[in-house]
């Protein structure tokens, strides 16, 4: 990882965490906003380190849909240093025309962990079910359709 030569106010960190989320829904250059050696965590994927590795993770993952749309004004967020910890919601639908929302479907809800240093994001973790559209019935009962209880 390069050594941090740049400032960095909270409120700019921030920003760089509201861009990411605002290219990947617009399909902009989101690896632009990278670190030449930062690493990408997604879960079921694993760790992607460069910009070559993480564009072929987004590339991956963006298989799990066909649309999202993360939704920047619910955004919480916490700075520590050069840390920004971004909790949030999506909605879209999934590769196989399940539509989800978060808060309306099991879907939709994640914990990101940037680490950000001259206005390069260094590490993203990001910490969520890929399942968008909840098919894994077979591990998770809950994901069934209601049983109908006997009279």
């Amino acid at each position: 990882m390069a050594i941090s030569t740049q400032t960095m106010t909270p409120e700019q960190m921030k920003s760089v965490v509201i861009e990411y989320f605002k290219r990947f829904d617009r399909g902009g250059d989101v690896l632009a906003l990278f670190a030449d050696d930062a690493d990408v965590y997604f879960p079921k994927w694993g760790v992607a380190r460069g910009k070559a590795e993480i564009g072929r993770c987004f590339g991956d993952v963006a298989q799990l849909f066909t649309s999202i749309l993360h939704h920047p004004e619910y955004l919480k967020m916490v700075v520590d240093e050069d840390v920004v910890v971004a909790e949030g919601i999506t909605s879209g639908v999934a590769a196989d025309g399940t539509e989800w929302r978060a808060g309306v479907t099991h879907a939709g809800r994640f914990v990101d962990w940037f680490e950000i240093r001259d206005f390069q994001i260094q590490r993203c973790f990001i910490y969520l079910d890929p399942d968008y559209a909840g098919a894994d019935t077979e591990r998770y009962d809950w994901l069934r359709e209601p049983a109908e209880i006997p009279a």
